[in-house]
């Protein structure tokens, strides 16, 4: 019998692998494995979001226009230039999907965001992984990678999984080398963490370039990653071709009035960075102290390194597991766990557990 069959580059995928949220066991882990936010939502966005259980029979606003003018408000913006996603993931992937194919490269870090390389594959185009360099994007080693066939680059920053950085400087450098027909694509998810002075988003290339769009989130420091909302800023023309490819009603119903709500409450917004900051500060500091390595990070989790032998990375993950604390192992670099900020109590518990792993 002869069963249906998808093409073969979908078939040598292999599924996206999200952070551990269960353990066999422990009724409640400690979850510090998919970068969510502790500090938790704006008390507006939840009551917005319960007053919305007598409409859920309705579809929401297919194009988003209330969120859209909220967001364009709040940064000063141009709202016709910005779209809502269910979260940057999707926009992400339509962006993939709308300008690459078979034939044409795609290219992003080596140490990046996995929806990248999933979705390039997932249209049949050729994934160009360049090394990173210190951690973050390698601007000349991406400069090196583009060819006629080139069709988008990819910029998270901060990057993911590591927590570094480009400055705006070295973003405008690899702008302006790069062709006219390349969509520069900035993902800013984590751009609400960054406290680095030489940092932007990617606004102000957006506004002067038509080949620049930049893609953010309400799932880190606005803390609503349950409703899956996000947003692009981009030129026109990129803007309008997305748009046709994308789904209508794509941001639901409750997401609309809590998001609205979050990006207008920005003295909660400001309370969460602090947070965030204070204790990306302290973990960083607690490990250094353990004599582990960590690189610098700008977003709200920290990339650690394990020495080798019997108190490796693998060990350790396995460790701390078993004690109800899961955070996240990264087989693209087994030497390393990215731990995610939680609760002061969650911090301050998860150090302890990795000081008696270390015999500290």
């Amino acid at each position: 019998m002869t069963l249906p069959k998808a093409h073969e580059w979908i078939q040598e995928m292999a599924p996206y692998v999200p952070g551990r949220s269960t353990v066999e066991g422990i009724t409640e882990p400690v979850k510090l494995s998919s970068n969510e936010s502790a500090f938790g939502a704006s008390p507006k966005a939840l009551e917005a979001f319960k007053a919305t259980a007598g409409t859920l029979m309705r579809y929401p606003d297919a194009n988003s226009e209330a969120l859209r003018e909220a967001i364009a408000d709040i940064h000063k913006l141009d709202a016709d230039k910005i779209m809502c996603g269910a979260g940057s993931d999707e926009l992400l992937t339509l962006l993939i999907h709308t300008f690459a194919g078979p034939g044409d490269e795609v290219i992003y870090s080596q140490y990046g965001f996995m929806v990248y390389p999933v979705q390039t594959r997932a249209v049949g185009a050729t994934g160009i992984a360049v090394p990173n360099k210190n951690w973050a994007a390698d601007i000349d080693g991406i400069l090196d990678a583009v060819t006629e066939d080139t069709k988008l680059v990819f910029i998270d920053n901060p990057n993911n999984p590591t927590g570094a950085y480009n400055t705006w400087a070295e973003i405008e450098r690899l702008h302006a080398a790069l062709p006219e027909s390349v969509v520069l694509v900035l993902d800013a998810a984590y751009a609400e963490c960054v406290t680095a002075q030489d940092y932007q988003a990617g606004e102000a290339l957006v506004e002067r370039a038509n080949n620049v769009i930049m893609t953010r989130t309400f799932s880190k420091m606005y803390a609503l990653a349950g409703l899956r909302v996000g947003w692009a800023y981009g030129a026109p023309g990129i803007i309008d071709v997305i748009g046709r490819v994308r789904m209508p009603f794509n941001v639901c119903v409750p997401g609309h009035p809590a998001a609205i709500e979050a990006v207008r409450d920005q003295n909660h917004l400001r309370a969460s960075v602090a947070f965030n900051t204070k204790w990306r500060l302290w973990l960083a500091d607690q490990l250094r102290a353990l004599d582990l390595g960590v690189i610098d990070s700008q977003t709200n989790f920290i990339l650690v390194e394990f020495p080798k032998g019997d108190k490796c990375a693998l060990a350790c993950n396995e460790f701390l597991t078993s004690r109800g604390y899961l955070v996240r192992a990264l087989p693209p670099l087994p030497d390393h766990l990215r731990i995610s900020l939680g609760t002061a109590e969650q911090n301050q518990g998860v150090i302890a557990l990795i000081k008696e792993f270390l015999g500290s």
